[in-house]
């Protein structure tokens, strides 16, 4: 009897032996790509990517590094190669970006306005108006404090045009040049009562907390539109390419767009950008 039982337990060793074997190896979650995105600080600020960013990287099992920089600073960052990709709002800048071989298939996404925000006393007497240069004269010849980006951002980029139109090149005591991001810029210009311009998303994101109301818009000359480009592969190869082409194709898909333009409508009862993707406008023609 004993020894019945010592060759059913061989049998069974064997046969279990082999198929403990045959177990298949636990499978691993693919590690996720990595896309370093250059972009201004108004869509960092105002929380458009925080918002729009995990539904990409959950799709395409993506990590998106987001360098947020003032415009200028943006486009330098890729033309370095240190970005795959770039969302940023300078046209005149963006299409040099590609001129000169450093960005390829550049698209619309989206829109918003500047606005000439300033102290709720206004002392350059600007509140109504809707000639944008003609507002910045007064303050210039109020010699009220105006607090400008100084960082070659596509807010600054903006001023400047404004200025030109003008017809004038702004100094002195009372023009405060800071070398800061626009959430800065808010936040001094609230401080010390200054005029300032600001992207509309980015004032009203952070409008909590600011004595700074809207004096000047509605300007065609304020119109604020951003496109996206993806990093040339001829001038730097290790750049993620593919990846940047998925997401500009992402970014300008009817959804994507459908959710730009949903974005603050809850909070501020407006969007705070507005959809301007090709295929958006043709979905919308």
């Amino acid at each position: 009897m004993k020894n019945q039982i010592f060759r059913a337990f061989v049998v069974l060793s064997l046969v279990l032996i082999p198929l403990a074997g045959c177990r298949s190896a636990p499978t691993s979650t693919p590690q996720a790509q990595k896309l370093v995105l250059a972009t201004t600080t108004s869509t960092y600020d105002s929380g458009l990517l925080d918002y729009l960013l995990p539904d990409f990287e959950a799709q395409y099992n993506a990590e998106v590094e987001i360098i947020a920089l003032g415009t200028g600073q943006a486009i330098k960052t890729a033309e370095t190669g240190d970005a795959d990709l770039i969302l940023v709002h300078a046209r005149a800048k963006e299409d040099q970006f590609v001129v000169e071989g450093y960005g390829v298939n550049r698209r619309d996404v989206m829109y918003n306005d500047f606005v000439i925000l300033g102290p709720k006393d206004d002392p350059a007497g600007i509140r109504g108006m809707t000639d944008a240069a003609a507002a910045l004269a007064k303050i210039a010849e109020a010699r009220a404090p105006f607090a400008s980006r100084g960082d070659e951002s596509g807010t600054h980029t903006k001023e400047k045009t404004i200025w030109q139109k003008a017809g004038l090149e702004p100094g002195g005591d009372w023009y405060l040049s800071l070398g800061q991001g626009m959430g800065e810029t808010l936040t001094f210009a609230n401080e010390k009562g200054a005029y300032t311009l600001a992207d509309r998303g980015t004032y009203l994101a952070r409008k909590e907390g600011l004595e700074l109301p809207i004096l000047v818009e509605g300007d065609p000359i304020l119109l604020n539109p951003y496109g996206v480009i993806a990093v040339n592969t001829e001038k730097w190869p290790h750049v993620q390419y593919e990846l940047a082409m998925q997401f500009i194709e992402w970014l300008t898909s009817v959804e994507t767009q459908e959710r730009i333009g949903q974005f603050g409508v809850q909070k501020f009862g407006q969007p705070l950008f507005y959809p301007d993707s090709e295929q958006w406008r043709t979905a919308h023609q």
